[in-house]
């Protein structure tokens, strides 16, 4: 039996038998990402009805990731101080402010820089609720983290689909729609997590300086600039499209549904078969080259919509696998509390996607409408040459399982984080 196979048997849990807790943290999750594809559908008729330049409306992406990416690093200093409860609380109704502000918005410029403030409580509310799923869940970390990247990937399917949806009526419809659903999920969480353990019962406070530490740990640097790299191809794939497909909002929303179930499917099912039985540097050196030429082909035949839809789907089953993988390897590559390697991996990757979105429609505009996608596919290929060149400083992620001392410190603090 493999080393792999016997890590994979340690989590036995099934990702259906979970607390309450852990299933209004994991709707809120649904709903957060949302939040990502809500605007796919919706950005040809902002640009159009609002009069903005396609890297205009890119920058809706661009604010919201950045403000994240950046907030991402401290995260995990403000939960470890007020608990994991409040930091969920104050992300949400955040997100249910600026969401609606940004429904009530008038201007492009308005809308950007509500999507910024939507972007600080997605960073309290994405980087704590991953933490306190794997804290709360029953089974261990591997159906926990499951669950969180099928949360991901149900949330990126059914955003562009309400996007798309009530978008036909009016592009401020769906950011109505993420306020009122987030607002669900606020009372979700406000009623079923439990209340944090009091101050003194929590384990130290973390440094501010921890997250930026933490890459100093090479295993972890690694996998953060593999993130960046990688997340630069997914938003590529994920914000451009929009442009040369041309469809209407539910044509769009509709696309990235197929895409978003896609991704969902193998975080869930295929990533732990592909991780049971091979190491996971071998998935990320299998699956990252074929999302790279999956890129590429869509930038040779980005002129015919059926081809473009199908290398998007594909996109979306090769992503899945990539996320789940790279999340398992950065809960396991260092001894660090998990809050904190969350926070270090999750803000560098966040810088990534950021830059995205406006560098493809500049592209696009200084170029051929597939040059961002060969771009796209030059980043992930220089994520494999990191996986590939610095294989032996991410040894530890190819491990078996963790010690119990290590485990039980892991879910402490993911309890607390």
């Amino acid at each position: 039996m493999s080393a792999r196979t016997a890590s994979a048997r340690t989590d036995t849990g099934s990702i259906l038998k979970q607390p309450r807790a852990v299933w209004a943290v994991a709707f809120a999750c649904v709903v957060g990402f949302m939040g990502i594809g809500l605007v796919d559908p919706i950005l040809p008729s902002i640009a159009e009805d609002l009069e903005a330049t396609p890297t205009e409306t890119e920058l809706l992406f661009t604010s919201y990731l950045l403000v994240t990416g950046i907030m991402m690093f401290f995260t995990s200093w403000v939960s470890s101080r007020i608990g994991a409860r409040r930091t969920l609380l104050i992300g949400l109704t955040l997100i249910v402010a600026f969401a609606a502000a940004a429904g009530l918005s008038g201007s492009v410029d308005g809308i950007i820089g509500f999507r910024a403030g939507w972007g600080l409580g997605n960073a309290l509310f994405v980087s704590t609720a991953l933490a306190t799923i794997v804290g709360a869940a029953a089974g261990g970390s591997g159906p926990a983290i499951i669950l969180y990247e099928a949360a991901l990937g149900v949330g990126l399917a059914i955003g562009p689909l309400l996007g798309g949806l009530l978008g036909n009526i009016s592009w401020r419809g769906p950011f109505f729609g993420t306020a009122a659903l987030m607002a669900i999920a606020l009372v979700a969480i406000t009623v079923m997590l439990p209340k944090d353990a009091d101050a003194a019962q929590r384990p130290a406070p973390a440094k501010l300086s921890a997250p930026f530490r933490a890459l100093r740990i090479p295993a972890l640097a690694v996998l953060a600039l593999v993130a960046l790299f990688y997340n630069i191809g997914f938003f590529i794939l994920l914000a451009y499209t929009p442009f040369p497909l041309g469809f209407d909002a539910i044509g769009l929303g509709l696309t990235f549904t197929a895409w978003g179930l896609s991704l969902a499917v193998t975080s869930v099912w295929v990533a732990p078969l592909l991780t049971a039985r091979m190491r996971r540097t071998t998935v990320l050196a299998t699956a990252l080259p074929l999302l790279a030429v999956d890129l590429v082909l869509a930038g040779v035949f980005v002129e015919s919509p059926a081809a473009l839809v199908g290398f998007v789907v594909i996109g979306g089953l090769l992503l899945g696998v990539v996320n789940t993988v790279l999340t398992e390897a950065v809960m396991e590559a260092t001894e660090l509390p998990r809050g904190v390697a969350s926070s270090s991996y999750s803000g560098v990757r966040f810088l990534g996607a950021a830059a995205a979105p406006p560098l493809a429609t500049e592209l696009a505009s200084i170029g051929s409408s597939g040059l961002p996608y060969y771009v796209g596919g030059l980043s992930v290929a220089i994520a494999i040459v990191l996986v590939l060149a610095f294989r032996g400083k991410l040894s530890r992620v190819d491990d078996g399982p963790e010690p119990a001392a290590v485990e039980a410190e892991a879910i402490g603090i993911g309890d607390a984080a």
